[in-house]
């Protein structure tokens, strides 16, 4: 959830009772397939289980907030993928076809699709879970009944007619959990701040600078990993990251002599953020340079440090993307149809356009 309690105090739950919560959803989904005479093996099953119960497993501190922070250019899921692979070696193969699963690649593409697609287990406890602990009640979906309209079809999971209804909630909520809590204007600008104390940090260290902070946090800190180069020690000393290393440092870095790294972190910690406006047009950056000059002035600071504070970017969400694995409707005559073109709600079609806005952040004060 990143810094969502920022906005929703009870979003402090973890990625933990996800795993456990998807994993669960993934043995009542193999019983509604089994029972409607869906071929899945032993095996299969323990593949499906063992691939969603891995699925984040390659998360590290504040989740999707830094996950480009920490190690550059590495994403979740080749973490994910590279600790799958080393529990694999450790059991002896007993996670070759889970890790088949998670890649997409195994022969049966229904199974596949129980693990990642836009209707897959995830999504199924995420939305339900998040919408529960944030108090977003537009993100509560029917679970139990999506599950029981699965099936398989010409070798493809798809959903009966009948729960057409249910699929259309699923993807309303999708998009209102997205603008009301994932994409939510104080969440944004408390990762973007998280963002720039990393950077900033980073940029004194390498200027020689003693900054506390864990072994595990420091190494990264230092160095620049690639993935050619995230080697199983540097695995290790992945594991060992949390949300706690984070917070202890921020913590520990609002009492620094420098001035852009005191005042970040001391934003995050007293939770006096940037003023933020999300706008559906782009930032005016006449205004925005006003805001820029003054704070700059204010506090004697040079553009590169001023930057830290007065900044505009966009964010953007699609809640349906009919060309990537698409929902699948089975029809009473046989025939599969998009969700989109079956629903008889217009609103689905507007669902599978990208959504983009507009953002600018800078500090608290009157121009």
């Amino acid at each position: 959830m990143g810094l969502s309690y920022l906005v929703y105090p009870g979003a402090h739950h973890t990625r933990f009772p996800h795993a456990l919560g998807s994993m669960h959803l993934m043995q009542q989904s193999i019983q509604v397939l089994k029972f409607k005479g869906v071929e899945i093996t032993k095996a299969e099953e323990e593949g499906l289980l063992c691939a969603i119960l891995l699925h984040d497993i390659g998360h590290g501190p504040f989740s999707h907030a830094m996950e480009h922070s920490i190690v550059e250019g590495v994403s979740h899921e080749y973490i994910s993928l590279m600790f799958m692979e080393q529990l694999n070696r450790k059991y002896k193969g007993k996670l070759s076809l889970a890790i088949s699963i998670f890649k997409g690649q195994y022969s049966k593409k229904y199974l596949n699709q129980l693990v990642s697609s836009q209707l897959d287990m995830d999504r199924m406890d995420y939305l339900k879970r998040d919408s529960f602990y944030t108090g977003v009640a537009e993100g509560n979906i029917n679970s139990e009944r999506l599950l029981t309209m699965l099936h398989v079809y010409n070798g493809e999971l798809v959903v009966e007619e009948k729960g057409i209804y249910s699929v259309e909630k699923f993807l309303m909520a999708r998009r209102f959990m997205y603008w009301q809590v994932y994409l939510h204007k104080t969440g944004l600008v408390g990762e973007q701040l998280l963002i720039r104390i990393l950077k900033r940090a980073k940029e004194l260290l390498l200027a020689g600078e003693k900054l506390p902070c864990s072994s595990a946090l420091r190494f990264f800190m230092e160095n620049k990993i690639s993935k050619e180069e995230f080697t199983p020690a540097i695995l290790d000393q992945f594991a060992k990251l949390d949300d706690v290393d984070i917070m202890w440092a921020i913590k520990s870095w609002q009492d620094q002599s420098d001035f852009v790294l005191s005042r970040l972190c001391k934003m995050i910690v007293n939770r006096r953020l940037l003023h933020v406006k999300l706008k559906n047009k782009p930032i005016n950056q006449e205004r925005l340079q006003k805001h820029f000059l003054k704070f700059k002035k204010e506090h004697n600071l040079t553009d590169e440090e001023t930057a830290y504070f007065v900044f505009s970017g966009e964010t953007h969400n699609q809640a349906y993307n009919a060309e990537y694995q698409h929902i699948g409707i089975l029809r009473a005559n046989g025939k599969i149809m998009d969700v989109a073109k079956a629903s008889d709600q217009q609103y689905l079609k507007a669902l599978s356009k990208m959504v983009v806005k507009y953002y600018m952040c800078y500090p608290k004060v009157a121009v």
